[in-house]
């Protein structure tokens, strides 16, 4: 059930709340001038209460190893992962928002379309006039990222004079740099960057030469220097900081439920495990720069980028759709076997597959062309019935995965019901889901029996999640 959020206003402006008048440094967003008029905009509250009703976390991040990136097909990221323990510990779901421009993130956890900030935040004073903070899950410090050409490597902060740095505008490493320079008298040219071009991005940019120097945290940068072989992170430029996630002002149930799940003994090792992953591992850089990885400029997000592209053009579907549907199905694994006798890329039963001409032993780019025929003709079908293009995709899927008889007797009960048998949300969904109880599967409407339910009512709700960070993290090129 989705909860209607409680409606209020909040100032506006250059720093999109209550404080521009109080920090001339802004926190998440930063203007040139003060605003002559600070416009009313709304904001709502939503706290545990309400994600537990939803039985929906969802994580404003950014695409990066330490905050969200998605690995053939597969969500990773180590403050991801942490928020997904949480996340199967509450038995809730998660979903993940990806923000291209991080000078957004306010307004979108204000705006309630996301209920914890995942972007490697540091803990100021400063932030925590605007957001509260959970307890941090991490310990920092900053660093200088260079190239490690031996013969020009800055190894004291004195060396620093004179140097072109590239910083995120309205980061602690700006903020830290504005104060290094003055403290030591070191002329330093502070190139700000703006919010779409993120520490990852900076880095790469340091490796491949374009510029010169960046900052990071040290746990990012040690991420990426595992990747890099060219690049040098020793030079402190910071004492220990802590990093934390953000919520909302007023999300107090949700940032205490987080927090003692955090403090949990019982946790710890689960939490230390992650840590290891994403800090201690060799591994997980590769993947995080691996040509599979959202992370990389130009990365594939499946095997067959170029099959599904082109099998999509003929059918005028998205792509990353299709992508979504072949990952809730068979993880992109070619040649896998379910208990029941489906099988590959879109799990075929037998009887479907043979429609197709499919076999076990069909191509990849059959499979492909057979699924993206498959769904597109059902949804063709079912739109003659479903006006509202969502639901009928949501009818699609559902179809997809149990086969269309499940869905019709759904649709059936819910005439006996007073249900609208149009719309999947809240009415053809909760037939289905009682298609598991004798007093429904045997009603005389239902003509296919038993269905246990659970599985096909996750489907379209996982892959049109899955589409949606499939979206953010692979966008379409511009043609312009």
């Amino acid at each position: 059930m989705t909860m209607e959020p409680q409606r209020g206003v909040r100032l506006s402006g250059c720093f999109n709340s209550l404080f521009g008048a109080v920090m001339s440094l802004s926190v998440f967003t930063m203007c040139s001038s003060p605003p002559e008029e600070l416009p009313l905009e709304p904001f709502c509250q939503r706290d545990w209460d309400d994600i537990k009703s939803d039985s929906l976390i969802t994580v404003l991040a950014e695409n990066s190893p330490a905050s969200f990136f998605i690995y053939r097909g597969k969500n990773m990221g180590f403050e991801y992962e942490l928020l997904n323990e949480f996340a199967r510990d509450m038995q809730v779901r998660i979903k993940v928002l990806i923000v291209s421009d991080r000078d957004d993130l306010l307004r979108k956890l204000d705006s309630c379309k996301g209920d914890f900030v995942a972007c490697n935040l540091t803990v100021t004073a400063e932030r925590k006039q605007v957001v509260d903070f959970t307890d941090p899950h991490l310990e920092t410090r900053q660093v200088l990222v260079q190239r490690n050409h031996d013969d020009s490597l800055l190894r004291e902060i004195s060396d620093l004079k004179g140097k072109k740095i590239h910083v995120w505008r309205n980061s602690v490493h700006y903020r830290n740099l504005v104060r290094l320079n003055a403290k030591h008298d070191l002329n330093l040219v502070i190139v700000a960057t703006d919010g779409d071009l993120i520490t990852g991005d900076l880095i790469r940019k340091v490796s491949e030469g374009e510029i010169s120097y960046t900052v990071a945290d040290e746990n990012v940068a040690l991420i990426h220097e595992r990747f890099y072989n060219n690049l040098s992170v020793d030079l402190v430029l910071s004492e220990n900081e802590q990093i934390a996630f953000a919520v909302r002002k007023g999300a107090y149930a949700l940032r205490d439920t987080f927090n003692a799940w955090l403090a949990d003994r019982a946790n710890a090792s689960t939490i230390g495990e992650v840590h290891r992953k994403y800090f201690e591992r060799k591994g997980l850089s590769n993947k995080a720069n691996d040509e599979f990885s959202s992370v990389v400029p130009e990365g594939s997000l499946t095997p067959f980028d170029d099959i599904v592209k082109a099998e999509c053009e003929k059918v005028g579907w998205d792509w990353r759709l299709i992508a979504a549907v072949m990952y809730q199905e068979s993880k992109f694994v070619d040649g896998k076997t379910s208990w029941a006798g489906a099988f590959g890329l879109f799990q075929f039963m037998p009887e479907t597959a043979a429609q197709y001409g499919l076999t076990d032993s069909s191509s990849a780019a059959a499979q492909i062309h057979a699924g993206c025929r498959k769904l597109s003709s059902n949804y063709v079908e079912w739109r003659k019935e479903i006006p509202d293009s969502l639901q009928c995709m949501k009818f699609t899927l559902a179809a997809f995965n149990s086969g269309k008889g499940h869905i019709d007797d759904a649709r059936a009960l819910c005439t006996v019901y007073d249900l609208d048998k149009n719309q999947w949300d809240n009415h053809a969904e909760k037939m289905l889901l009682n298609l598991s109880k004798p007093e429904y599967y045997r009603d005389k409407v239902v003509k296919n029996g038993y269905c246990g339910g659970v599985e096909t009512w996750k489907f379209p709700i996982e892959v049109l999640h899955r589409y949606e960070e499939y979206r953010a993290a692979f966008p379409e090129k511009s043609t312009n």
